[in-house]
């Protein structure tokens, strides 16, 4: 791995390779709808422009956020978007990435057409594609080549080219070989708390993805709101919430920027807005005091009621994955829960038997939700504090752990999990929530600390974990919590998170030490989405 940020970094002497990397549909048809594994060549132009020359200095790699990880350098005068130059693709599985990338660049979109003079052709690997989501990009002639080991690939090519674009002028001469360090990389919104307008969160989609984020967590449950339009129990929604036909709108949109939704219906906590519609189905103790937000586990119609939630919004949404929640049941938190909540320790004992224990009995809620979503073909994710240890009952290994913090109750470190074999994404505290109104000891992060401290590895406090576990920590999301919903405007907050996400972007594509200042990285941020 080379990592060119500057003209004696990672350089060849001449253009060593001539890099043939599109896949192209045969004939000219401007529709795009034919898909072809043989890569059309365009015929020489007699007005091409020259051949690289010793009169140009050998290039320097592309100014983008995240960085490219490899970049080749060659002499040449790189590429300039021109009113005569346009894109084509090689494969219709391209259409959207072409026409996105020909809008966004002012050029004209000619689908499967050969490429001419000065064009932009984007192709899909055959044979040895190279790892998810990567690409290789040539700039060579006059004319840029991206080929995708998929279709995300090519995608993240485009991006790289728009912000060269963007931040330079120029996408320069050279060959870029790019891939993600880490497969889930993202942010998480809680809509709960604090209501946020479709327009606004697609928007940060769009950003996401020149980000080259693929994972977008949507909270969209929690004690104080239900925040999107349910037909099978109309009677938890807010009044201010998302139409079913907005949502569709929003996945539509993160399907085509190559991004997962991941929604999350928090249970057996975090249900006050549930509950207020259903009493009935409240945690109470021996005093007939309700526990907050918590749902009694021990009755019949609570799984009845989340499930039948479950099957609807699994349905609207589709993806890949589902957030099950699972954290601070608050029947966990008081001294002697059996004591204080029998119903709940006689439920745990005829289920599991007679050893069983209250969080025998969560962790078999959570078990049961998740076999709720993987008939959908989702995979189950879940709190790292919802997910307890020693017991008669353990969490499915399939259950993605989200480590979000070490200062609940019973918390456990991250290599808890990590030797159990678990996979755990990074939601760390310390670094990636950005707690509206700061409560709790929060502060507002900032990109420079987690641009400067923070890595994928760092999932509790300041603190790594080994290398040996690198593999398993699947990536991270930064993520926004609505604990005081008006501390903020959502406009502030679109400002306040703007270089966090930057900075942790760069940190999941690329989690070695950045070779750019924290003062170069936030200019070069400014140059490439204009806001200075």
């Amino acid at each position: 791995m080379t990592h060119a940020r500057g003209p004696l970094a990672a350089v060849t002497t001449a253009l060593t390779t001539a890099v043939a990397l599109t896949l192209a549909s045969c004939g000219s048809s401007d529709s795009g709808s034919g898909d072809s594994s043989t890569p059309p060549r365009a015929a020489p132009s007699s007005s091409a422009p020259p051949s690289p020359s010793r009169s140009y200095p050998l290039s320097e790699a592309p100014r983008t956020i995240p960085s490219v990880r490899e970049h080749t350098a060659a002499r040449g005068p790189g590429w300039k978007p021109a009113p005569s130059a346009g894109v084509v693709v090689g494969s219709g599985r391209l259409a959207d990435e072409g026409r996105l990338i020909a809008e966004e660049l002012g050029l004209r979109y000619r689908g499967g057409a050969d490429a001419r003079d000065g064009d932009v052709e984007l192709g899909l690997a055959t044979g040895k594609k190279g790892p998810a989501e990567s690409y290789t990009l040539t700039t060579r002639d006059g004319r840029v080549t991206i080929t995708g080991a998929d279709e995300a690939g090519a995608f993240y090519g485009t991006r790289t080219l728009k912000q060269s674009v963007e931040a330079d002028g120029v996408m320069p001469e050279g060959v870029v070989k790019d891939r993600p360090g880490k497969p889930q990389r993202g942010f998480n919104l809680d809509i709960a708390r604090k209501p946020y307008e479709a327009g606004w969160i697609e928007d940060r989609l769009r950003e996401m993805a020149d980000l080259k984020m693929n994972q977008f967590g949507l909270h969209f449950s929690d004690d104080q709101a239900f925040r999107i339009e349910s037909k099978k129990h109309p009677e938890v929604v807010a009044a201010d919430h998302l139409t079913q036909a907005e949502v569709r709108k929003i996945v539509a949109l993160a399907s085509r920027l190559h991004i997962d939704v991941v929604p999350e219906i928090d249970s057996p906590g975090h249900l006050g807005a549930v509950l207020d519609a259903h009493p009935g189905l409240q945690l109470r103790n021996t005093r007939g005091v309700a526990s907050p937000g918590s749902l009694d586990i021990s009755k019949p119609g609570a799984a009845t009621l989340i499930d039948e939630l479950l099957d609807e919004y699994t349905d609207l949404f589709g993806g890949a994955y589902w957030h099950l929640g699972a954290d601070e049941y608050q029947a966990l938190t008081v001294s002697d829960p059996s004591a204080s909540y029998p119903q709940l320790a006689n439920a745990a004992r005829e289920k599991y038997g007679s050893g069983a224990t209250i969080e025998d009995l969560a962790t078999g809620w959570l078990n049961d939700r998740a076999d709720t979503v993987r008939p959908k073909g989702m995979t189950a994710k879940a709190w790292n504090d919802g997910m307890f240890s020693g017991g008669s009952v353990q969490a499915d290994k399939d259950i993605e752990v989200e480590y979000w913090t070490g200062k609940e109750i019973g918390a456990r470190e991250p290599e808890a999990y990590l030797k159990e074999g678990r996979n755990l994404v990074n939601l760390n505290d310390e670094f990636l929530y950005y707690v509206l109104g700061e409560p709790n000891t929060f502060v507002y992060p900032t990109g420079e600390r987690i641009y400067a401290q923070w890595t994928p590895q760092v999932l509790r406090g300041t603190a790594l974990v080994s290398a040996r576990y690198s593999d398993q920590i699947l990536g991270g999301r930064f993520a926004v919590w609505g604990d005081l919903p008006n501390a903020q405007t959502t406009a502030q907050v679109a400002e306040g998170i703007r270089m966090p996400l930057y900075a942790t972007a760069q940190k999941l594509w690329d989690p070695t030490d950045p070779t750019l200042s924290w003062a170069q990285f936030r200019a070069l941020a400014g140059e490439i989405d204009g806001r200075g």
